[in-house]
């Protein structure tokens, strides 16, 4: 079994979070689930095609860090896992359920799939299925507000980053580049680190020299911190600080997320790999009844309130099939559209 760290530990003091807090977090994360559950079903049942990774389990890093930023406004960067991204970033379920059917009333018009959603009404830069090929483009996209605001001199343009990737991409080249190019210019950005423990089927432990990937800016003289990623109040405390910061002006932040995705790599992943004893005592961390104990204990929300948020996301879910499915596909005349950008 691999040795699994000790998570941080984080307490929560009464009073930091509102019951209306609490319920827009615990929503955002069912809604993540029960639509990754929902695409296995679809998946099984013919009604996609191709790679479909699910983000079961790591439903407290999306919401955590997305809903501490500013939707439409802020800018969020995914990866080839980027559903539940985009689903807290504000893309309708619809438009990302029909993206996955291909149909061309999904977010990306059906060209892209589900591991290339974009949105730019939602400044949802896109899902990018090569390990850390985002990195640059999140860079990219702080530099560019960073210009504006320093170089244009425009106050308002103070919109945050957010670049999500796995363990995995922290051993690829463009992690240090662009950490080294974000520190030198205190550039807006907060670079997410999801570690699940494992990069497809590579232990994470045995593919690096520094297995604790927030110890890595201090080369940059960035500030890195470690979170539980199970649990969605400590990750959004973290991410409340380093948004302020890099709106401030004050430069990046790398945060490792320690989190556990609680299917295989992909839904055509067998899932061999791992040991029964090490997804038992990750499932014991699930996010969302880490959050739902929270909520019942500090009376901020009872049994009956949470099962109704269930039922209506369950509700927005079925509509979200029922569209994509009825949606068209998109027109062969349409072939070579969306390839250059248009006036």
């Amino acid at each position: 079994m691999v040795q699994e760290r000790t998570l941080p530990k984080f307490q929560v003091q009464d009073g930091q979070i509102t019951r209306d807090e609490g319920l827009l977090l615990y929503e955002d994360m069912v809604l993540g689930r029960l639509f990754e559950d929902k695409c296995a079903e679809m998946y099984y049942r013919g009604k996609m095609f191709g790679f479909v990774h699910l983000y079961n389990g790591q439903e407290a890093v999306s919401t955590g860090v997305i809903r501490a930023m500013r939707r439409d406004y802020d800018y969020v960067c995914s990866t080839y896992r980027d559903h539940v991204h985009a689903l807290s970033a504000g893309v309708p379920p619809r438009e990302v359920m029909a993206e996955l059917f291909g149909k061309a009333t999904g977010c990306s018009k059906g060209r892209g799939g589900s591991m290339h959603l974009f949105s730019e009404p939602h400044h949802l830069l896109g899902g990018f299925a090569f390990v850390a090929e985002g990195i640059p483009v999140a860079t990219g996209a702080a530099f560019t507000s960073k210009y504006h605001r320093d170089g244009l001199g425009d106050p308002n343009a103070d919109q945050v980053t957010a670049c999500f990737f796995g363990d995995g991409a922290c051993n690829n080249g463009q992690f240090f580049e662009c950490l080294n190019m974000a520190a030198l210019w205190k550039l807006p950005i907060i670079y997410v680190v999801e570690n699940n423990k494992w990069a497809i089927g590579m232990a994470h432990e045995r593919a690096t020299s520094q297995p604790e990937i927030y110890k890595k800016a201090s080369v940059f003289g960035m500030p890195g911190i470690e979170v539980d990623g199970m649990d969605v109040l400590a990750v959004h405390s973290v991410a409340q600080e380093a948004v302020a910061r890099a709106r401030a002006g004050e430069g990046p932040t790398l945060i490792e997320a320690l989190t556990y995705r609680f299917r295989g790599h992909s839904l055509a992943d067998p899932d061999e790999l791992r040991t029964s004893e090490e997804k038992d005592f990750w499932m014991t961390r699930d996010p969302i009844k880490k959050l739902t104990a929270y909520l019942t204990e500090q009376n901020l929300a009872d049994e009956e309130e949470l099962k109704a948020i269930d039922k209506r996301i369950q509700e927005v879910l079925n509509d979200a099939v029922q569209f994509a499915q009825t949606s068209p596909e998109p027109d062969k005349s349409e072939l070579h559209r969306y390839i250059f950008a248009e006036d």
